[in-house]
């Protein structure tokens, strides 16, 4: 078991999630579409040849984002990465993985 977290835009929460859960993350026994999110604060500098979806080059952003997390099996994890990061607006989309033990 993994858990999957990333960093996401407000208008954009959704349609990621929509595409992690269809990758069949989030699911916890019985239940699909679970996670844990929780809105702050992120902040980044696009550099000299970066495609920045918000702000410009060489100018600190800051934007108010969602940071969500979700379990997803071992075989799933790939293919759960690969739709956040298709579905995501940002050239390089803030994520985390980390490998879980049951115990």
């Amino acid at each position: 078991m993994y858990k999957l977290s990333f960093f996401v835009p407000d208008e954009n929460l959704e349609a990621v999630k929509a595409a992690v859960f269809a990758s069949g993350a989030g699911k916890i026994g019985l239940y699909d579409h679970c996670c844990w999110q929780v809105k702050g604060l992120g902040q980044f500098r696009p550099l000299p040849g970066s495609d920045p979806h918000i702000g410009a080059q060489g100018q600190v952003e800051q934007v108010e984002e969602w940071k969500v997390e979700l379990v997803c099996d071992d075989q799933l994890i790939r293919q759960a990465v690969a739709a956040m990061k298709q579905a995501h607006p940002y050239e390089e989309p803030a994520y985390e993985v980390w490998k879980l033990e049951d115990i």
